[in-house]
């Protein structure tokens, strides 16, 4: 379709599904469904741990959506003892990348496909960037000093055990690689469409000051993209990963955590989650503009 053309439909967004846990199967099973045969949505990550969960999920929803828009979270990209799909690193993303081709999803490896319904025409950048361990703790200098003082608070994230990077040799590294590549991909963009940037952890520091962990934001982003929102013309950047969500506003550009995350959170958040599942990310909705309330 030409990115002159106008349809009906919504763009979508949700992270954070963990299929895994009973009730949020159920919920992507029953209550995950489009309104409209062109509404799209965008997937950012922690679908599951297990590929068989993952592909499951995916191939439920490719099934029902007009376009399904994958990027991978943390989960998907764990090595668990459980899973009997061993792959690690590089090559674990790149079967779930050839996963989702199977069935027509677009991955971080395919072309930027342009929405071009209401509040469009946008190009849709399914990112997959990882962390680099910059999102330092308050009175730290350097990554060694952060993980020290996480290890003493007892919140190291599990990655450090499930998430492997071969073949590079460090997160750091994958990192660094990521984000080389997938900046040359955004500034070879249409510099004449806006975006929305989807992308699992935040692409600013921003979001993770409300955590009650302020150690965990080290595995949650990259000061390398502080300013991707204002370089690359985006309306709406996406995102997942904090199990809070809400919509903020940075230099005029909305900020949505769309997580569903896990059951036990959801009994105890003290604000309605709705329109969270799944958040309406084009058209704008009215009721969107409204601050989110604090945490």
């Amino acid at each position: 379709m030409s990115a002159g053309a106008v349809r009906a439909g919504r763009l979508l967004a949700v992270s954070d599904l963990h299929v895994a846990y009973p009730e949020n199967r159920r919920l992507v099973e029953e209550s995950l469904v489009p309104e409209h045969g062109d509404d799209w949505l965008i997937i950012a990550g922690d679908m599951a741990e297990r590929v068989s969960d993952v592909e499951w999920a995916l191939k439920v929803l490719s099934d029902r959506f007009a376009r399904v828009v994958w990027t991978p979270g943390n989960h998907e990209l764990w090595t668990h003892p459980k899973d009997p799909v061993t792959l690690r690193g590089v090559a674990r993303y790149e079967h779930l990348v050839e996963s989702c081709r199977n069935i027509g999803v677009l991955t971080p490896e395919d072309p930027y496909e342009v929405w071009t319904g209401d509040g469009g025409p946008v190009t849709v950048a399914p990112l997959f960037v990882l962390y680099d361990y910059s999102f330092l703790p308050p009175g730290c200098a350097t990554p060694d000093e952060g993980m020290a003082m996480a290890r003493e608070a007892g919140v190291v994230c599990t990655d450090e055990y499930f998430l492997h990077p071969d073949p590079y040799p460090s997160r750091q590294a994958w990192c660094e690689a990521r984000l080389a590549a997938t900046e040359d991909r955004l500034a070879a963009c249409d510099p004449q469409l806006p975006t929305v940037l989807a992308n699992h952890y935040p692409l600013t520091r921003h979001p993770t000051e409300i955590l009650h962990h302020a150690e965990f934001a080290q595995w949650c982003g990259t000061t390398r993209t502080e300013d991707w929102h204002r370089r690359f013309r985006a309306v709406s950047v996406v995102y997942g990963h904090l199990h809070i969500p809400r919509t903020t506003w940075h230099d005029a550009v909305r900020f949505d955590e769309v997580s569903l995350g896990y059951p036990r959170e959801r009994s105890q958040r003290r604000w309605p989650v709705e329109p969270a599942f799944p958040r309406q990310i084009l058209p704008r909705a009215v009721e969107r503009l409204r601050p989110s309330p604090p945490e």
